[in-house]
Protein backbone atom coordinates (compact mmCIF):
# COMPACT_ATOMS: atom_id res chain seq x y z
CA UNK A 1 0.00 0.00 0.00
CA UNK A 2 1.45 3.22 -1.40
CA UNK A 3 1.76 6.54 1.16
CA UNK A 4 -0.98 8.44 -0.32
CA UNK A 5 -3.47 5.44 0.35
CA UNK A 6 -2.17 4.07 3.80
CA UNK A 7 -3.01 8.44 5.12
CA UNK A 8 -6.47 8.05 3.46
CA UNK A 9 -7.00 5.09 5.21
CA UNK A 10 -5.83 6.77 8.66
CA UNK A 11 -8.13 10.24 7.53
CA UNK A 12 -11.10 7.95 6.61
CA UNK A 13 -11.15 5.93 10.42
CA UNK A 14 -10.33 9.40 11.75
CA UNK A 15 -6.59 7.37 13.32
CA UNK A 16 -4.45 10.31 11.36
CA UNK A 17 -2.47 12.34 14.25
CA UNK A 18 -3.00 15.98 13.52
CA UNK A 19 -1.26 18.64 14.83
CA UNK A 20 -1.83 21.94 14.12
CA UNK A 21 1.20 24.74 15.08
CA UNK A 22 -0.70 28.20 16.65
CA UNK A 23 -3.43 27.90 18.72
CA UNK A 24 -5.30 31.56 18.62
CA UNK A 25 -8.41 32.59 16.77
CA UNK A 26 -7.91 30.41 13.93
CA UNK A 27 -5.93 27.30 15.51
CA UNK A 28 -8.07 26.22 18.77
CA UNK A 29 -11.52 26.28 16.89
CA UNK A 30 -10.06 24.25 14.50
CA UNK A 31 -8.36 22.25 16.56
CA UNK A 32 -11.30 21.59 18.63
CA UNK A 33 -13.56 20.58 15.63
CA UNK A 34 -11.25 17.95 14.29
CA UNK A 35 -11.02 16.28 17.98
CA UNK A 36 -14.39 16.74 18.24
CA UNK A 37 -15.25 14.27 16.03
CA UNK A 38 -12.45 11.73 16.97
CA UNK A 39 -9.01 12.38 15.41
CA UNK A 40 -6.25 12.35 18.06
CA UNK A 41 -5.27 16.37 18.21
CA UNK A 42 -1.96 18.30 19.29
CA UNK A 43 -2.23 21.72 19.34
CA UNK A 44 1.23 23.36 19.33
CA UNK A 45 1.96 27.03 20.33
CA UNK A 46 5.09 29.05 21.29
CA UNK A 47 3.69 30.71 23.83
CA UNK A 48 3.99 28.52 27.00
CA UNK A 49 1.02 31.01 29.10
CA UNK A 50 -1.72 29.94 26.33
CA UNK A 51 -0.25 26.37 26.62
CA UNK A 52 -0.58 26.54 30.16
CA UNK A 53 -4.18 27.52 29.75
CA UNK A 54 -5.59 25.07 27.37
CA UNK A 55 -4.10 22.04 29.41
CA UNK A 56 -5.81 23.04 32.23
CA UNK A 57 -9.28 23.54 30.08
CA UNK A 58 -9.42 27.46 30.27
CA UNK A 59 -9.84 28.62 26.27
CA UNK A 60 -8.95 31.88 25.36
CA UNK A 61 -11.31 32.33 22.33
CA UNK A 62 -14.93 33.30 21.91
CA UNK A 63 -15.47 30.11 20.05
CA UNK A 64 -14.68 27.59 22.12
CA UNK A 65 -16.08 27.36 25.11
CA UNK A 66 -13.77 25.64 28.16
CA UNK A 67 -16.11 23.07 28.66
CA UNK A 68 -15.79 21.85 25.23
CA UNK A 69 -12.13 22.38 25.78
CA UNK A 70 -12.20 20.06 28.94
CA UNK A 71 -14.50 17.64 27.63
CA UNK A 72 -11.84 16.59 25.01
CA UNK A 73 -8.80 16.80 27.16
CA UNK A 74 -11.12 14.54 29.36
CA UNK A 75 -11.44 11.89 26.88
CA UNK A 76 -7.70 12.21 25.44
CA UNK A 77 -8.64 13.65 22.01
CA UNK A 78 -6.67 17.06 22.39
CA UNK A 79 -3.14 18.00 23.91
CA UNK A 80 -1.47 21.14 24.04
CA UNK A 81 2.05 21.53 23.88
CA UNK A 82 5.30 23.93 23.17
CA UNK A 83 7.67 21.19 22.23
CA UNK A 84 7.86 20.98 18.32
CA UNK A 85 9.17 17.26 18.44
CA UNK A 86 5.36 15.94 18.53
CA UNK A 87 5.48 17.42 14.58
CA UNK A 88 7.80 13.91 13.71
CA UNK A 89 4.79 11.53 14.94
CA UNK A 90 1.72 13.71 13.27
CA UNK A 91 0.29 12.22 10.05
CA UNK A 92 -1.00 16.03 9.24
CA UNK A 93 0.27 19.61 9.94
CA UNK A 94 -1.58 22.49 9.78
CA UNK A 95 -0.11 25.84 9.64
CA UNK A 96 -2.20 28.56 11.65
CA UNK A 97 0.53 31.45 12.69
CA UNK A 98 0.37 34.80 12.48
CA UNK A 99 1.08 37.18 9.34
CA UNK A 100 1.20 40.54 10.15
CA UNK A 101 2.32 43.81 8.89
CA UNK A 102 6.19 45.70 9.71
CA UNK A 103 5.77 48.96 10.36
CA UNK A 104 6.52 49.58 6.40
CA UNK A 105 3.45 47.79 5.46
CA UNK A 106 5.29 44.91 4.18
CA UNK A 107 4.41 41.25 4.83
CA UNK A 108 6.13 39.75 7.61
CA UNK A 109 6.14 35.45 7.27
CA UNK A 110 8.33 35.06 10.19
CA UNK A 111 6.22 33.35 11.97
CA UNK A 112 5.22 30.76 8.88
CA UNK A 113 8.63 30.25 7.92
CA UNK A 114 9.91 29.67 11.54
CA UNK A 115 6.60 27.04 11.65
CA UNK A 116 7.82 25.66 8.01
CA UNK A 117 11.41 24.95 9.14
CA UNK A 118 10.07 23.08 12.32
CA UNK A 119 7.81 21.07 10.61
CA UNK A 120 10.29 20.45 7.45
CA UNK A 121 13.13 19.43 10.05
CA UNK A 122 11.13 16.77 11.36
CA UNK A 123 9.09 15.80 8.01
CA UNK A 124 8.68 11.96 7.22
CA UNK A 125 7.12 10.11 4.63
CA UNK A 126 3.36 10.16 4.31
CA UNK A 127 2.70 13.82 6.38
CA UNK A 128 0.57 16.06 4.75
CA UNK A 129 1.49 19.83 5.61
CA UNK A 130 -1.07 22.46 5.28
CA UNK A 131 -0.69 26.09 5.00
CA UNK A 132 -3.53 28.10 6.39
CA UNK A 133 -2.30 31.37 7.53
CA UNK A 134 -3.04 34.23 5.03
CA UNK A 135 -0.13 34.94 2.37
CA UNK A 136 0.59 36.84 -0.26
CA UNK A 137 0.70 34.33 -3.36
CA UNK A 138 3.45 31.82 -4.17
CA UNK A 139 3.99 31.26 -0.34
CA UNK A 140 3.23 27.69 -0.71
CA UNK A 141 5.43 26.92 -3.46
CA UNK A 142 8.18 29.22 -3.51
CA UNK A 143 8.58 29.15 0.73
CA UNK A 144 7.32 25.95 1.87
CA UNK A 145 8.09 23.50 -1.04
CA UNK A 146 11.92 24.31 -1.10
CA UNK A 147 12.36 23.88 2.39
CA UNK A 148 10.98 20.51 2.78
CA UNK A 149 12.98 19.24 -0.47
CA UNK A 150 16.19 20.62 0.89
CA UNK A 151 14.87 17.46 3.46
CA UNK A 152 15.17 15.06 0.38
CA UNK A 153 10.79 15.33 0.21
CA UNK A 154 9.34 14.31 -2.64
CA UNK A 155 6.33 16.36 -2.74
CA UNK A 156 3.51 14.83 -3.83
CA UNK A 157 4.86 11.12 -3.58
CA UNK A 158 5.83 10.83 0.01
CA UNK A 159 5.06 14.12 1.52
CA UNK A 160 2.15 16.37 0.76
CA UNK A 161 1.65 20.03 0.65
CA UNK A 162 -0.80 22.46 0.22
CA UNK A 163 -2.75 25.88 0.93
CA UNK A 164 -6.23 26.02 2.32
CA UNK A 165 -7.00 29.55 3.51
CA UNK A 166 -8.78 30.18 7.45
CA UNK A 167 -11.84 31.53 6.91
CA UNK A 168 -12.83 32.31 10.56
CA UNK A 169 -14.97 34.87 11.85
CA UNK A 170 -14.29 35.38 15.80
CA UNK A 171 -17.39 35.20 17.66
CA UNK A 172 -19.79 34.48 14.51
CA UNK A 173 -22.41 32.52 16.24
CA UNK A 174 -24.22 31.38 12.89
CA UNK A 175 -21.05 30.81 11.02
CA UNK A 176 -18.55 28.25 12.94
CA UNK A 177 -15.77 26.05 11.44
CA UNK A 178 -18.13 23.26 10.73
CA UNK A 179 -20.17 25.59 8.91
CA UNK A 180 -17.57 26.92 6.53
CA UNK A 181 -16.71 25.54 2.76
CA UNK A 182 -13.27 25.10 2.27
CA UNK A 183 -10.87 25.90 -0.39
CA UNK A 184 -8.01 23.38 -0.66
CA UNK A 185 -5.06 24.18 -3.18
CA UNK A 186 -2.83 21.46 -3.75
CA UNK A 187 0.93 21.28 -5.26
CA UNK A 188 -0.22 18.22 -6.96
CA UNK A 189 -3.48 16.26 -7.37
CA UNK A 190 -2.57 13.76 -4.75
CA UNK A 191 -1.64 16.95 -2.45
CA UNK A 192 -5.14 18.11 -3.64
CA UNK A 193 -7.07 15.10 -2.50
CA UNK A 194 -5.21 14.37 0.66
CA UNK A 195 -6.13 17.52 1.83
CA UNK A 196 -9.61 17.59 0.51
CA UNK A 197 -10.59 14.28 2.06
CA UNK A 198 -9.18 15.92 5.53
CA UNK A 199 -11.28 18.74 5.52
CA UNK A 200 -14.62 16.46 4.29
CA UNK A 201 -14.74 15.37 7.93
CA UNK A 202 -15.66 18.51 9.27
CA UNK A 203 -17.07 20.62 6.52
CA UNK A 204 -19.85 20.99 4.53
CA UNK A 205 -18.07 21.23 1.54
CA UNK A 206 -14.77 21.35 -0.25
CA UNK A 207 -13.69 23.00 -3.44
CA UNK A 208 -10.24 22.43 -4.96
CA UNK A 209 -8.36 24.95 -6.91
CA UNK A 210 -5.59 24.11 -9.60
CA UNK A 211 -3.05 25.03 -7.76
CA UNK A 212 -1.55 26.97 -4.34
CA UNK A 213 -1.53 30.26 -5.95
CA UNK A 214 -5.15 29.88 -7.06
CA UNK A 215 -5.87 29.36 -3.25
CA UNK A 216 -3.86 31.83 -1.87
CA UNK A 217 -5.64 34.68 -4.72
CA UNK A 218 -8.90 33.28 -3.58
CA UNK A 219 -8.29 34.48 0.27
CA UNK A 220 -6.46 37.81 -0.78
CA UNK A 221 -9.92 38.60 -2.64
CA UNK A 222 -11.99 37.57 -0.60
CA UNK A 223 -10.54 40.23 2.24
CA UNK A 224 -9.86 42.73 -0.72
CA UNK A 225 -13.55 42.72 -1.76
CA UNK A 226 -14.27 43.95 1.65
CA UNK A 227 -11.80 46.33 3.02
CA UNK A 228 -12.85 48.06 -0.53
CA UNK A 229 -16.73 48.07 -0.20
CA UNK A 230 -15.57 48.76 3.68
CA UNK A 231 -14.00 52.09 2.20
CA UNK A 232 -16.64 52.93 0.23
CA UNK A 233 -19.09 52.15 3.08
CA UNK A 234 -16.81 55.18 4.92
CA UNK A 235 -16.59 57.82 1.95
CA UNK A 236 -20.54 57.46 1.26
CA UNK A 237 -20.76 58.12 5.36
CA UNK A 238 -18.70 61.25 4.35
CA UNK A 239 -20.39 62.46 1.67
CA UNK A 240 -23.68 61.83 3.62
CA UNK A 241 -22.84 64.41 6.70
CA UNK A 242 -21.92 66.74 3.83
CA UNK A 243 -25.36 66.51 2.48
CA UNK A 244 -27.16 66.49 5.84
CA UNK A 245 -28.83 62.86 5.34
CA UNK A 246 -28.22 59.46 7.34
CA UNK A 247 -25.95 57.26 5.74
CA UNK A 248 -27.30 54.36 7.56
CA UNK A 249 -30.71 55.23 6.31
CA UNK A 250 -29.72 55.08 2.91
CA UNK A 251 -27.89 52.10 3.00
CA UNK A 252 -30.71 50.29 4.47
CA UNK A 253 -32.72 51.83 1.60
CA UNK A 254 -30.70 50.37 -1.24
CA UNK A 255 -30.16 46.92 0.42
CA UNK A 256 -33.86 46.61 -0.11
CA UNK A 257 -33.22 45.85 -3.26
CA UNK A 258 -33.22 41.52 -3.50
CA UNK A 259 -30.13 41.68 -6.19
CA UNK A 260 -26.90 43.29 -7.46
CA UNK A 261 -26.28 44.63 -4.21
CA UNK A 262 -24.68 43.94 -0.57
CA UNK A 263 -24.46 46.22 2.03
CA UNK A 264 -22.04 47.44 3.73
CA UNK A 265 -21.44 49.91 6.80
CA UNK A 266 -19.24 52.68 7.83
CA UNK A 267 -17.25 52.35 11.13
CA UNK A 268 -14.63 54.16 12.93
CA UNK A 269 -12.12 51.97 11.46
CA UNK A 270 -10.99 48.81 10.18
CA UNK A 271 -9.30 46.33 13.09
CA UNK A 272 -8.78 42.97 13.61
CA UNK A 273 -6.13 40.12 11.52
CA UNK A 274 -7.86 40.01 8.27
CA UNK A 275 -9.08 43.37 7.14
CA UNK A 276 -6.74 45.65 7.67
CA UNK A 277 -3.55 43.74 6.46
CA UNK A 278 -4.32 40.73 3.89
CA UNK A 279 -5.08 43.14 1.14
CA UNK A 280 -1.74 44.77 1.81
CA UNK A 281 0.01 41.10 1.15
CA UNK A 282 -1.47 41.12 -2.37
CA UNK A 283 -0.29 44.78 -3.21
CA UNK A 284 3.23 44.39 -1.85
CA UNK A 285 3.51 41.19 -4.20
CA UNK A 286 1.77 43.14 -6.93
CA UNK A 287 4.26 45.80 -6.30
CA UNK A 288 7.38 43.75 -6.90
CA UNK A 289 5.49 42.58 -10.37
CA UNK A 290 5.25 45.63 -11.53
CA UNK A 291 1.81 46.90 -10.27
CA UNK A 292 0.19 49.25 -8.44
CA UNK A 293 -2.68 48.01 -7.12
CA UNK A 294 -5.18 51.15 -7.16
CA UNK A 295 -8.56 50.18 -5.48
CA UNK A 296 -6.51 48.05 -2.59
CA UNK A 297 -4.16 51.89 -1.96
CA UNK A 298 -7.39 53.90 -1.96
CA UNK A 299 -9.62 51.90 0.37
CA UNK A 300 -6.65 51.83 3.06
CA UNK A 301 -6.09 55.61 3.10
CA UNK A 302 -9.76 55.84 3.04
CA UNK A 303 -10.27 53.21 5.90
CA UNK A 304 -6.59 54.27 7.95
CA UNK A 305 -8.26 57.87 7.95
CA UNK A 306 -11.99 57.20 9.71
CA UNK A 307 -10.28 57.31 13.27
CA UNK A 308 -9.26 61.03 12.43
CA UNK A 309 -12.40 61.40 10.99
CA UNK A 310 -14.24 60.57 14.71
CA UNK A 311 -11.96 62.70 16.41
CA UNK A 312 -12.89 65.28 14.58
CA UNK A 313 -16.58 64.49 15.26
CA UNK A 314 -16.38 64.26 18.75
CA UNK A 315 -13.93 67.82 19.16
CA UNK A 316 -16.93 69.46 16.78
CA UNK A 317 -19.64 68.08 19.51
CA UNK A 318 -17.82 69.02 22.26
CA UNK A 319 -17.18 72.76 20.94
CA UNK A 320 -20.81 73.08 19.80
CA UNK A 321 -21.75 72.30 23.81
CA UNK A 322 -19.24 75.03 25.14
CA UNK A 323 -16.25 72.70 26.29
CA UNK A 324 -12.63 72.38 24.83
CA UNK A 325 -11.32 68.77 24.28
CA UNK A 326 -8.55 69.43 26.93
CA UNK A 327 -10.33 68.33 30.43
CA UNK A 328 -12.95 66.51 29.13
CA UNK A 329 -14.08 63.22 30.45
CA UNK A 330 -14.78 60.61 27.83
CA UNK A 331 -16.25 57.39 28.16
CA UNK A 332 -15.04 55.01 25.16
CA UNK A 333 -17.68 52.21 24.89
CA UNK A 334 -15.87 49.11 23.10
CA UNK A 335 -12.24 49.03 22.27
CA UNK A 336 -11.92 45.81 20.32
CA UNK A 337 -12.35 46.07 16.61
CA UNK A 338 -15.80 44.27 16.77
CA UNK A 339 -18.69 43.70 18.89
CA UNK A 340 -18.55 40.28 20.94
CA UNK A 341 -15.15 39.68 20.87
CA UNK A 342 -11.92 40.62 22.87
CA UNK A 343 -9.42 40.96 19.93
CA UNK A 344 -8.04 44.55 19.69
CA UNK A 345 -6.04 43.76 17.16
CA UNK A 346 -5.31 47.01 14.80
CA UNK A 347 -8.42 47.96 16.48
CA UNK A 348 -9.02 51.72 15.76
CA UNK A 349 -9.64 52.65 19.37
CA UNK A 350 -5.50 52.44 19.76
CA UNK A 351 -5.71 55.82 17.43
CA UNK A 352 -8.71 57.20 18.47
CA UNK A 353 -7.80 57.06 22.72
CA UNK A 354 -4.36 58.22 22.15
CA UNK A 355 -5.19 61.18 20.50
CA UNK A 356 -7.51 62.15 22.87
CA UNK A 357 -4.95 61.85 25.48
CA UNK A 358 -2.38 63.57 23.84
CA UNK A 359 -4.74 66.48 22.93
CA UNK A 360 -5.78 66.69 27.46
CA UNK A 361 -8.95 64.49 27.60
CA UNK A 362 -9.90 62.25 30.77
CA UNK A 363 -10.26 58.95 28.74
CA UNK A 364 -12.12 55.23 30.55
CA UNK A 365 -13.49 52.89 28.41
CA UNK A 366 -16.00 49.95 28.72
CA UNK A 367 -15.33 46.80 27.00
CA UNK A 368 -16.83 43.29 28.58
CA UNK A 369 -14.04 41.48 27.00
CA UNK A 370 -10.93 43.16 27.35
CA UNK A 371 -10.34 43.93 31.10
CA UNK A 372 -7.59 45.83 30.21
CA UNK A 373 -5.95 48.12 27.26
CA UNK A 374 -2.60 48.67 27.15
CA UNK A 375 -1.57 52.18 25.24
CA UNK A 376 1.71 54.03 25.04
CA UNK A 377 3.03 51.76 27.81
CA UNK A 378 -0.02 52.51 30.06
CA UNK A 379 -2.20 49.99 31.25
CA UNK A 380 -5.58 50.94 31.22
CA UNK A 381 -9.14 49.16 33.22
CA UNK A 382 -12.32 48.82 31.78
CA UNK A 383 -14.70 50.44 34.23
CA UNK A 384 -18.67 49.22 33.89
CA UNK A 385 -20.76 51.79 32.29
CA UNK A 386 -22.86 52.22 35.43
CA UNK A 387 -25.66 54.71 35.71
CA UNK A 388 -23.02 57.11 37.09
CA UNK A 389 -20.07 56.32 34.78
CA UNK A 390 -22.63 57.68 32.33
CA UNK A 391 -23.62 60.76 33.89
CA UNK A 392 -20.29 61.68 34.63
CA UNK A 393 -18.94 61.65 31.49
CA UNK A 394 -19.10 64.77 28.90
CA UNK A 395 -19.09 62.34 25.73
CA UNK A 396 -19.50 58.96 25.81
CA UNK A 397 -18.33 57.55 22.36
CA UNK A 398 -19.07 53.86 20.82
CA UNK A 399 -16.57 52.46 18.85
CA UNK A 400 -17.65 48.68 19.26
CA UNK A 401 -21.00 46.84 19.35
CA UNK A 402 -21.30 44.45 22.18
CA UNK A 403 -24.61 42.95 22.89
CA UNK A 404 -23.82 43.32 26.57
CA UNK A 405 -24.20 47.24 26.57
CA UNK A 406 -27.57 48.89 27.65
CA UNK A 407 -27.34 51.34 24.95
CA UNK A 408 -31.04 52.21 26.16
CA UNK A 409 -29.06 53.24 29.53
CA UNK A 410 -26.23 54.89 27.43
CA UNK A 411 -29.21 56.96 25.27
CA UNK A 412 -31.08 57.94 28.74
CA UNK A 413 -28.02 58.87 30.63
CA UNK A 414 -25.57 60.49 28.07
CA UNK A 415 -25.36 63.85 27.42
CA UNK A 416 -23.23 63.91 24.67
CA UNK A 417 -22.75 60.95 22.56
CA UNK A 418 -21.04 59.72 19.53
CA UNK A 419 -22.70 56.96 17.69
CA UNK A 420 -19.88 55.56 15.01
CA UNK A 421 -22.01 52.41 15.57
CA UNK A 422 -25.54 53.65 14.90
CA UNK A 423 -26.75 52.04 17.99
CA UNK A 424 -28.79 55.05 19.29
CA UNK A 425 -32.04 55.75 17.36
CA UNK A 426 -32.54 59.02 16.77
CA UNK A 427 -35.68 59.82 18.82
CA UNK A 428 -34.29 58.31 21.88
CA UNK A 429 -31.26 60.25 21.34
CA UNK A 430 -33.11 62.90 21.99
CA UNK A 431 -32.35 63.10 25.73
CA UNK A 432 -29.06 64.30 25.05
CA UNK A 433 -26.96 65.44 22.32
CA UNK A 434 -26.74 62.78 19.87
CA UNK A 435 -23.71 62.40 16.83
CA UNK A 436 -23.93 59.66 14.66
CA UNK A 437 -21.25 58.89 11.81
Amino acid sequence: MDLATTLSHRIANHTARITIVGQGYVGLPLAVEFARIGFPVIGLDTDPDRVAALVSGRSHVPDVPSEHLQALLQVGRYYATTQSTVLSESDAVLICVPTPLRKSKDPDISYVVAAAKQAAARSRPGQLIILESTTYPGTTEELLMPLFQANGARIGEDVFLAFSPERIDPGNATFKVKDIPKVVGGVTPTCSRLTAALYREIVPRVHEVSTPKVAELAKLYENVFRNVNIALANEFALMCRYLGVDSREVIDAAATKPFGFMPFYPGPGIGGHCIPVDPLYLSWKMRLNGYEARFISLADEINRAMPTHVLGLVSEALNEAGRALKGTRILVLGVAYKGGIGDTRESPAYEIIATLRRKGAEVSYADPHVPTFRLDGTELKAVEPTEEELQEADCVLILADHPEFDYGAVAHHGRLIVDTRHRIPEITGRRGRLVRL
